[in-house]
């Protein structure tokens, strides 16, 4: 499937955010650890909430889990102390994201895990049984979510859990918001330094929980308001002292030339007209912002250097050769660094004449690119389904904000 996306020539609109999935899915396991009684609220209507809440209500053998790479990094360390076996699989690309690193730390607490297939990597075949050790150490550089999992489950150990993290700690705020979620439902799980976690063995309480709107779904709205010529969109449910990192887009876009206004848990977006010559920005604590401001900050002619971008290797795609090739279409030349730096110094190639964007099972490839037809006459989607995987309704949010979309 193909569509082509076409730009209004002004916009102003009010959109209705996806709730964030990844508040959606870590509340989906407390609760589930607590045996809740209550039910999280304005969970996200998207693939990957779909199949944790699937996950945890059926009781079949196996578990597909598409891909959603949080549901099986969670659900690995879930079933790894919940009775009974399963086996946990997903698509093809899931089958090839490694997960060796989260495995080897819950063997080491004592679970019972098999690769079905190959070693490293999912399927997975998990019998759940108490886990006693209460101690671990993992690189600070590995996915939060190993880190996430491992937390949540900890009160739930015989022991509790203490972990050690080793060299540079990316993507903290993650493990923050894991830690705060914790805490609202009635665990204490804490830093006690800067490079080590501890909880105690105890219960989770039964609590009324309510899911903020995303704001990593809120950065493409950003990016539409600072292409456009004219722009202001309203988006309810977003909490100014939120407890998702990538609320941090609001500060990154001041200085694209979008101001944001906050009021009673809504944002207001309105151009400022004032952007910065370059931008040198290290994503460490962000990568799911890369895509949005690498092809933003091209299109408004932008320098930049982004680093800490490692982690993009081990997504959905290799998002980082997946921004090379697709941004070269539109006729720019980045250059990757180290495997951890993209950057772009005004190197211009000839732009295809009518470009179609690849997506490769990536949702965030897919809406990080349409606001790109902001800037030309048009863009061609490939697949654009794949945003189901975190924002179902963007292609008609897009339409309700003035896009024109069709299927070619």
């Amino acid at each position: 499937m193909q569509i082509k996306v076409t730009a209004p020539a002004k916009i102003h609109t009010t959109i209705q955010l996806p709730s964030s999935k990844s508040i959606s899915n870590r509340a989906l396991i407390i609760n589930a650890l607590g045996n809740g009684t209550h039910h999280p609220e304005n969970l996200s209507d998207c693939d990957d909430t779909r199949v944790m809440i699937r996950a945890l209500n059926d009781d079949k053998e196996t578990i597909d889990i598409m891909a959603a790479g949080t549901a099986m990094r969670f659900l690995t360390a879930y079933l790894s102390v919940t009775p009974g076996t399963r086996i946990i699989t997903g698509t093809e690309r899931m089958q090839q994201r490694p997960i060796q690193v989260l495995v080897n730390a819950l063997r080491e607490l004592g679970a019972d895990i098999e690769y079905v297939a190959n070693d490293g990597f999912p399927p997975l075949r998990i019998t759940g049984r108490e886990l006693r050790k209460d101690t671990i150490s993992l690189p600070g550089n590995v996915s939060s979510q190993y880190i996430s999992a491992l937390l949540m489950i900890a009160p739930v150990l015989t022991n509790g859990l203490t972990i050690r993290l080793t060299g540079d700690i990316i993507s903290r705020p993650y493990i923050n918001l894991t830690l705060q979620l914790m805490n609202d439902f009635g665990v204490r799980a804490e830093w006690t330094d800067d490079h080590r976690l501890k909880v105690e063995p105890q219960a989770y309480h039964s609590t009324p929980f309510y899911v903020e709107s995303d704001w990593s779904a809120a950065s493409y709205w950003y990016q539409i308001v600072a292409l456009s010529k004219e722009a202001e969109v309203t988006l309810p449910g977003l909490f100014k002292d939120s407890y998702q990192g990538d609320s941090q887009v609001a500060g990154i876009f001041r200085s694209l030339g979008v101001e944001t206004i906050y009021k009673d848990k809504t944002v207001i977006l309105k151009k400022n007209g004032k952007s910065v010559e370059r931008l040198d920005y290290d994503f460490i604590n962000q990568p799911d912002l890369a895509q949005t401001f690498v092809v933003t900050c091209a299109l408004l002619n932008i320098p930049f250097r982004f680093s800490g971008l490692q982690s993009l290797k081990i997504k959905e795609t290799d998002r980082m050769a997946a921004l090379i090739t697709e941004m070269k279409k539109l006729g720019y030349i980045l250059h990757e660094t180290d495997g951890s730096v993209l950057s772009w110094e005004g190197e211009r190639c000839t732009t295809e004449e009518h470009p179609a964007i690849d997506t490769y099972e990536d949702h965030r490839m897919a809406m990080a690119f349409a606001p790109t037809c902001l800037a030309l006459p048009e863009i061609l989607i490939n697949n654009p389904q794949v945003v189901s995987k975190s924002y179902p309704r963007y292609w008609e949010d897009l339409r309700q904000a003035g896009f024109i979309i069709k299927e070619v």
